[in-house]
């Protein structure tokens, strides 16, 4: 098995398609052989049934037991064939008439109506020592010149008919071979052609490489066949590029999110230690230091968490959560942050949520955080739950800038900031919306950006029912 499907496409087709010839040619040469061996059975029967009957009549009507007797070679010359064998006998006595030149060995018969026509039904068959069937009919006729029955036998070695069938059956042997041989080289000839275009998309796929994704197969010159394999390949090509875009950009965007730390923790140790230091002056330091370290630190637990989750299966540990309880919780916990903007929160939600607590929790605290971020001052954050069969919703939604449209697709891209410059005044790392995708992923669900009227931002998650 391993042999025949290491092949090729064209010889595998090319095999099976020589197979299927040889088996429809054969199939109809072994038909054809068939019939014509039926037919010349059928004429042998008709010859011999049409012999008995005219010398059964010959012997009823023309001429008398006494002169069939001295009348043997004109039998002979009447048969017309050297191995025909044709007697005549009255029951159980010898033959009067033996026309039997290759001496076969004549069956016992059943006797036959007499002055009945013999039928195909009648037709008895033996065989000779070296195979060839024997076809034998008889008929009863009642002798002229005494009304006494007189039996009509003959005989009809097939040797003939079997020399025509073995010439005609290595015919369709040849035959056969010659087509199965020539279905061979035309399949491979047409497969070579037919698969010319597998082999431009394989040239044109090797040429793709990271350092030209955008290189694209030609659906419009692939064979409509080939053109759904074609738009597949070029979506994944898309796709590939698009992740290998955003990986680029994202390892670009950790260099420069872990530069900023890292100069600083460099640039103040160069500082402080290019003279000598009061004791004091050496704590400020260590605590600056460890505020940068705290930065660096929860920028590793980010993406060590999307690292998780992305190689992490779809299923998580799940139990009911009660919407309205949850979200005032967190209300009254990010109450003191909202309160320095004049910003506060308003609740309103029912039902239950089959989530994991944990991640749940942490998905609407970073839209919770993003909204007392980049809200407007003295707005109002509203925090909304509901649950139908399908699974429950939970929406942010808090008043601030407005953002464009081509940016609400990209909020939850890994280092993304619509606002830089916000972004930069409240140390945002930009991993906190892709936290809330990565955790939605988890549980199967979805998580989107709205701007349902200006200034409007809306974030909504859906949790599916278990």
């Amino acid at each position: 098995m391993k042999f025949w499907t290491e092949r090729s496409l064209t010889a595998r087709t090319t095999v099976l398609f020589a197979l299927i010839a040889c088996l429809v040619i054969g199939t109809l040469g072994g038909y054809f052989y068939h019939s014509a061996q039926v037919s010349l059975q059928r004429r042998a029967d008709v010859v011999l049934n049409g012999r008995v009957e005219h010398f059964s009549r010959i012997v009823h009507d023309l001429y008398s037991v006494s002169e069939l007797k001295t009348r043997p070679l004109l039998f002979e010359t009447m048969l017309g064939a050297e191995q025909d064998v044709l007697l005549f006998r009255r029951p159980g006595e010898a033959p009067f008439v033996d026309v039997n030149p290759a001496k076969v060995a004549v069956p016992a018969l059943p006797a036959a109506a007499v002055d009945s026509p013999p039928g195909f039904a009648d037709i008895h068959q033996t065989r000779l020592p070296n195979g060839v069937p024997v076809h034998w009919a008889i008929a009863t006729a009642t002798a002229r010149e005494d009304g006494a029955e007189v039996e009509v036998i003959a005989g009809h070695p097939m040797t003939q008919e079997v020399q025509m069938l073995a010439a005609y059956r290595n015919r369709i042997l040849l035959a056969t071979l010659i087509g199965m041989l020539a279905a061979t080289l035309l399949a491979w000839y047409v497969l070579r052609r037919a698969l010319r275009p597998v082999r431009a998309i394989a040239e044109r796929a090797a040429q793709i490489s990271p350092a030209s994704l955008s290189v694209r197969l030609d659906s419009d010159a692939a064979p409509v066949e080939l053109r759904q394999l074609t738009h597949a390949f070029n979506a994944m090509l898309d796709r590939l590029a698009d992740g290998y875009q955003r990986l680029s950009q994202f390892s670009a965007d950790l260099a420069h999110e872990i530069r900023t730390p890292i100069g600083a923790l460099i640039g103040q140790t160069q500082v402080t230690l290019a003279k000598p230091r009061e004791p004091d002056e050496y704590q400020q330091l260590l605590e600056s230091n460890l505020e940068e370290l705290n930065r660096l630190s929860h920028i590793a637990e980010n993406i060590l968490f999307l690292a998780h989750a992305d190689h992490a299966a779809l299923s998580v540990e799940r139990e009911p959560v009660d919407l309205r309880a949850e979200l005032i919780r967190i209300a009254d916990y990010f109450e003191g942050p909202a309160d320095e903007r004049g910003m506060r929160f308003e609740v309103d939600a029912q039902g239950v949520a089959s989530v994991n607590p944990l991640l749940w929790r942490r998905a609407i605290h970073n839209l919770v955080v993003n909204a007392v971020r980049y809200g407007a001052s003295d707005t109002v954050v509203h925090l909304r739950g509901t649950q139908d069969v399908a699974g429950a919703t939970v929406v942010v939604e808090n008043e601030g800038e407005p953002i464009p449209e081509a940016q609400l697709d990209r909020l939850f891209d890994r280092f993304y900031r619509a606002d830089a410059a916000r972004s930069a005044f409240t140390e945002s790392n930009g991993l906190g919306l892709a936290i809330v995708k990565a955790i939605m992923h988890l549980h199967g669900g979805t998580a989107c950006a709205k701007c349902p009227a200006p200034g409007v931002v809306r974030f909504e998650l859906r949790f599916p029912a278990v």
